[in-house]
């Protein structure tokens, strides 16, 4: 008799799959095992299609304590401190909830980190969405910035950066990427290993209910128009009890009460369980009939499928067992002994004596399938690169260009997005969401830490590879203009389906490209999460591979900040501009079209421009500095201006269009403002590192800005121009 399909596409599985389950197993499962395989070999749990692509990825280093397959990266700052953080998405449960699924996202996130022994203090977020002028766009994007804010700011974990870019290819499938970012002895951390026979399992903090159900595997589908009908797949987040469940958590980590412990995130019960055993090389058993419940009548598959947030596996010696309870009854939270670690190497689930299931925990996790899929250019890289840029080379009026871009929504003030969120709680923020990369504190020290989330969506597109290496190369010029010298790398990698060989193209492209950066820049990955299917009826989204990174400075009085100081001071763009105006924001602007070159990239360059910055502020021979990205160097310029208000006065000449000395995106390039007493001395050190540079003018007290290039001029007010980027976005997000 033909077998039913059903069996195994109700799980999510293929054909084939099943075939693998059934040869591993010897026997036929039953209902609840074939739940737990579905859950436990979908892509956003085994990296199926990716992994044989993230071992090309370098992940260690002097500075790197904890690499990947844990709940978070670890870096060492020195003094007996670590970093620990971590990046992930939540792209499909804000498209359907957007204030849940991003307010579960950052919930999430901040979980992985403190279930290493860290501290969370700080987090980030890197946010995509369609066209702002679409009310559905508008809609996602108050529910996804509300939620980040609620969840983060009722934790009192400060929100310090991150980025916001607007394009059509994200109108049906928005992008949520958040950042944690936490503090730790390296004397004190944690791992997810089910160790030590015998030990009790543990679970605390919130009950389990019938929310984010299959979470695992709606991240591993395609979303459609008829998606309205999954807001069962959606967690729904309670930050208070988080900010209890992370108090509790790091005491008795403290205490010492604990052998190991994870985050209950994709797959819940089922991951933490079968990944705990597994890293341990041990089996362990769950008492279903154990389990805290938020209702009653839950089959045993939901049980184990649930992504109820707030929760956390522990594992504990039988002795410690009443220490523990006794600590989390004191934070008002639940901790039920709900079964213990075992020597037979499977994951058991009982209801009493009756056993449920039983898988060795290797066939959930270590024999799960690894897929290489095929994969192809598109027919669309070489025709892109084909680009007629003479609408922005001619444009003429550059005054009135550079005005249309402070308007744009990816260019404009992103103060409506940051100021809902708290920024500065805990009291360790020094450089905030205004600057090219946030810096905090190490409390009772002079030392900082600097974190930038960065990716420019439409570079990755038309270039993957180039696109994801200027991504690693433009979040570490971030952290370098501060300063500090970047450390490691997150990552979240949203892509559309793995399935389709040219979308799998853009993956293996970008892969390589981050791993060529990463490799040279010395910013090795720690960790971090592939987010495959983000396309809406059929329609991929543009490649995002974001880049976390953190960066490191011994001391605070060497930090350098974004903006011009005072007048008289020189102004000085280290770096060569080139005519490269493909795939800028000004050749989308003027011509709506995604087209042309991605600016060049290199390496070398990059490295020795953040050597230099470095050195430079050791040395304190910089007022400002500041990254030239998006939108060129005349919004360098003027976001350099804005925040004192003060003017320019600029004069020089070179071989390129105006268009592209203005408003091109060459890489690698950064404004600095220096005292003139301190020219010579920081011409020698640029000549030491071999960078090019130019004088540019001076900052001045008039207010205006006034650019002279080659015949062309640009001449506007600083506080017209401000007016126009501080409002625009803000008026554009109403509803």
């Amino acid at each position: 008799m033909k077998e039913d399909p059903s069996l195994w596409k109700e799980h999510d599985l293929t054909e084939s799959e099943y075939r693998k389950i059934l040869e591993l197993m010897g026997r036929q499962p039953n209902y609840l095992e074939l739940a737990l395989f579905g859950v436990m070999w979908s892509e956003h749990c085994c990296y199926k299609d990716s992994k044989l692509q993230l071992a090309k990825l370098p992940t260690k280093g002097p500075q790197v304590i904890q690499g990947p397959g844990e709940n978070a990266g670890i870096v060492d700052i020195g003094d007996g401190f670590g970093i620990a953080f971590k990046m992930e998405s939540h792209n499909h449960p804000s498209a359907i909830e957007p204030f849940q699924g991003a307010a579960t996202g950052i919930g999430g996130i901040i979980r992985d980190v403190f279930a290493m022994g860290a501290r969370p203090i700080a987090s980030l977020d890197s946010l995509r969405f369609g066209d702002i002028n679409n009310h559905r766009v508008k809609s996602l994007l108050n529910g996804v910035v509300a939620g980040i804010g609620s969840y983060g700011n009722c934790m009192g974990i400060p929100t310090v950066a991150g980025e916001v870019f607007f394009h059509p290819s994200f109108q049906g499938n928005p992008l949520v990427n958040a950042m944690s970012v936490g503090l730790l002895k390296t004397d004190k951390i944690f791992r997810g290993k089910a160790s030590g026979v015998g030990n009790i399992v543990m679970l605390v903090g919130s009950r389990t209910g019938r929310d984010g159900i299959k979470g695992a595997s709606f991240a591993s589908e395609e979303l459609s128009d008829m998606d309205a009908d999954k807001r069962h797949n959606v967690q729904v987040g309670d930050p208070f009890m988080e900010k209890l469940l992370l108090e509790a958590t790091l005491e008795i980590l403290e205490a010492d009460l604990v052998v190991g412990l994870q985050d209950l995130g994709a797959a819940g019960l089922t991951s933490s369980g079968c990944e705990m055993a597994g890293r341990a090389g041990n089996g362990l058993y769950m008492d279903l009939d154990l389990v805290p419940l938020r209702e009653q009548g839950l089959e045993d598959w939901e049980m184990m499928l649930s992504e109820s947030q707030e929760r956390m596996l522990l594992i504990v010696e039988p002795v410690k067992v009443d220490a523990v309870r006794k600590v989390f009854d004191k934070w008002d939270l639940l901790s039920t002994a709900i079964g213990k670690v075992t020597d037979d190497g499977c994951f058991t689930l009982k209801r009493g004596e009756k056993v449920l299931a039983s898988i060795p925990a290797a066939y959930l996790t270590e024999k799960a399938p690894v897929y290489s899929p095929p994969y192809s250019e598109p027919a669309y890289f070489e025709e892109r690169k084909h680009a007629d840029h003479s609408p922005v080379v001619n444009y003429g009026d550059f005054t009135e260009l550079l005005k249309r871009l402070l308007i744009s929504p990816n260019l404009s003030s992103k103060h409506w997005v940051y100021e809902q969120y708290d920024t500065t709680v805990m009291l360790n923020t020094v450089i905030g969401p205004i600057g090219d990369a946030a810096l905090l504190r190490i409390p009772d020290t002079r030392k900082g830490v600097a974190l930038s989330c960065d990716c420019n969506s439409r570079y990755v597109y038309l270039d993957p590879e180039k696109g994801a290496a200027i991504a690693v190369a433009e979040a570490a010029l971030n952290v370098a203009v501060l300063g500090a010298k970047p450390l490691a790398i997150t990552n979240c990698l949203n892509f559309g389906n793995p399935e389709n060989p040219q979308i799998f193209w853009q993956f293996v492209k970008a892969i390589d490209g981050l791993a060529r950066a990463a490799g040279y820049l010395d910013t090795p990955v720690t960790g971090g999460n592939v987010s495959f299917y983000n396309e809406y009826d059929g329609k991929a989204i543009f490649p995002t591979p974001c880049i976390g990174m953190v960066g490191y400075l011994a001391d605070l009085d060497n930090r350098v900040s974004f903006h011009f100081k005072k007048p008289s001071d020189l102004v000085i763009l280290i770096g060569k501009s080139l005519e490269e105006l493909g795939a800028s924001e000004v050749h989308y602007l003027v011509t709506g079209k995604d087209e042309g070159t991605v600016p060049s990239l290199d390496l070398e360059l990059a490295k020795s421009l953040n050597d230099f910055l470095q050195e430079a502020a050791n040395r304190k021979l910089l007022q400002s500095a500041h990254d030239c990205s998006d939108g060129g160097l005349a919004m360098c310029l003027v976001e350099s201006a804005f925040p004192l208000a003060l003017g320019l006065n600029l004069n020089w000449k070179d071989n390129i269009s105006t268009a592209s000395a203005l408003f091109g995106e060459t890489q690698s390039r950064v404004v600095v403002s220096i005292e003139p007493d301190k020219l010579d001395s920081l011409k020698s050190l640029l000549n030491a590192h071999n960078l090019p540079h130019t004088l540019l003018g001076e900052v001045t007290d008039s207010g205006n800005l006034v650019i002279n290039y080659n015949s062309d001029k640009v001449s506007a007010s600083i506080a017209e121009l401000k007016d126009l980027w501080y409002g625009a976005l803000k008026k554009e997000a109403e509803i």
